[in-house]
């Protein structure tokens, strides 16, 4: 259902080379790239996480309430990519832990303030 994902940026240069490491952790691979824009993902037909400079010329700001979710295979990868993302200059919103139900989570801040987790959902009798 969802194509791509956008996250404004103000230093593409900054971004790329953080989302480079970090999703190139999780096999991603950049798709596309432009001079406003670079978007990474695991091939045909899967979702892209993509980071812009705004359209309208305006310096990018997270949004409240925006959050972008990025699945992996446990809760040691959950801790791993954490780890990694901090080390890389993200900020800590949270650390890994279980939030209820088999859900494992770590959240951080890209650095333009974006919002992220790392998860591994494994629903309790399931």
């Amino acid at each position: 259902m969802i194509s791509y994902l956008m996250l404004g940026t103000n230093d593409l240069n900054r971004s790329g080379a953080f989302y480079d490491q970090l999703l190139g952790e999780m096999g991603a691979k950049r798709a596309y790239s432009a001079d406003t824009y670079i978007a990474w993902g695991f091939g045909k037909g899967k979702t892209l996480l993509s980071v812009t400079r705004p359209y309208d010329g305006q310096p990018a700001a997270p949004g409240n309430g925006v959050m972008v979710a990025l699945s992996v295979d446990g809760p040691k990868e959950v801790d791993r990519l954490y780890a990694l993302a901090l080390e890389l200059g993200a900020r800590d919103e949270g650390k890994p832990g279980m939030r209820g139900n088999g859900f494992y989570a770590g959240y951080f801040r890209d650095p333009d303030g974006n919002k992220l987790n790392f998860f591994h959902w494994q629903p309790q009798g399931a």
